[in-house]
């Protein structure tokens, strides 16, 4: 399968080495690019593409903005969204994995991480970059946590402990893998429990379960 790839960034140096570097690729075609939010919205209307690599700081509508309204509930086959950002100076990445994106990537992330950030969102995984996940999903998270739900930690009522223990670990970044590894569990029992909490929690992907634990409190932020 070919993976069409919208590119919204709008500085053109950058724009022009993700279409050089992603468009080399057998399997990725790079059907088009937007330098602002309002052409990021309207190429991704009409080109329809797989997967779009977004910049946050779009001009006009920025990319938590385009991210929201392209992701949407309820979109007609909405593309898969993957931030691309400098951490260090970026604060608002959080509320793009809210706003529906299904990964991050670090701006100085090696070429190979990149295409293969694609390919892994495309193919309906999340992408957590693992080393930065609690830097980001918990420092943020205390921010906008509803002053009304403190974070004390406990499960949620609907969740078995195990899915419980699951999602815990989910929340640090760690692959299925991972955590099969972790829990001495098979690789396909851990993905029966990832499923399972994510259909529990109406959520889209491990992308949303991260949010969820850090926000409603129960992983802390600390």
């Amino acid at each position: 399968m070919t993976i069409r790839v919208l590119i919204c960034e709008d500085q053109e140096l950058v724009r022009t080495g993700y279409v050089t570097v992603f468009g080399a690729q057998p399997d990725i075609e790079v059907v088009g690019e937007a330098a602002d939010g309002a052409e990021a919205l309207e190429a991704s209307e009409r080109l329809s593409p797989d997967v779009v690599v977004m910049d946050i700081h779009l001009p006009g509508p920025d990319g938590i903005e385009v991210t929201r309204r392209i992701a949407r509930p309820g979109a007609t086959r909405p593309p898969k969204v993957l931030v691309v950002t400098a951490f260090n100076t970026d604060e608002y990445v959080y509320e793009a994995l809210r706003a529906g994106a299904s990964g991050f990537l670090l701006k100085d992330s090696p070429v190979t991480e990149l295409v293969n950030g694609i390919r892994t969102i495309a193919r309906g995984d999340s992408l957590l970059a693992p080393a930065v996940t609690r830097k980001l999903i918990g420092r943020f998270a205390a921010r906008v946590r509803p002053a009304a739900t403190p974070p004390d930690g406990r499960a949620p009522e609907i969740l078995s402990p195990r899915e419980c223990e699951v999602l815990r670990l989910i929340a640090e970044g760690l692959s299925n893998t991972e955590i099969a590894e972790r829990m001495g569990l098979g690789f396909e029992t851990v993905k029966t429990y990832v499923s399972g909490i994510l259909t529990k929690l109406d959520l889209r992907d491990r992308v949303q379960a991260v949010v969820f634990a850090y926000r409603t409190g129960f992983v802390g932020s600390g």
